[in-house]
């Protein structure tokens, strides 16, 4: 069994993290059900990602961690298919300067 291509299946949205979290964004798919995210962390620092199924849960999510933590750390330069709950929201805080997230709903990998 192969592994597919990721297929984009909605419009990529994009955000600015920073050292205070921006509003939350909502990546929608285009399918029923669609849960896997290409998400780019195209900046020189690490972000940490919150998401959620609304956007007082991706906030709720977001934080710089320290010992423990619900947000999601992304390294700089990072380019990864991840799985979420479908049409999720998605913000993100750095503890230093600023990295833009773009984040692409789709299937594959």
């Amino acid at each position: 069994m192969g592994v597919n291509a990721f297929t984009r299946t909605g419009n990529t949205v994009a955000f600015l993290a920073a050292t205070s979290a921006p509003t939350p964004i909502q990546a929608v798919s285009t399918t029923l059900g669609g849960n896997q995210y290409r998400i780019i962390n195209s900046g020189s620092v690490t972000v940490f990602l919150g998401y959620g199924n609304t956007a007082a849960g991706a906030t709720a999510n977001t934080a710089i961690i320290t010992t423990t933590g619900t947000s999601m750390p992304l390294l700089p330069g990072t380019d990864e298919v991840l799985s979420f709950v479908p049409n999720a929201y998605f913000t993100g805080i750095t503890a230093t300067s600023n990295a833009t997230v773009y984040v692409t709903p789709g299937d594959g990998m």
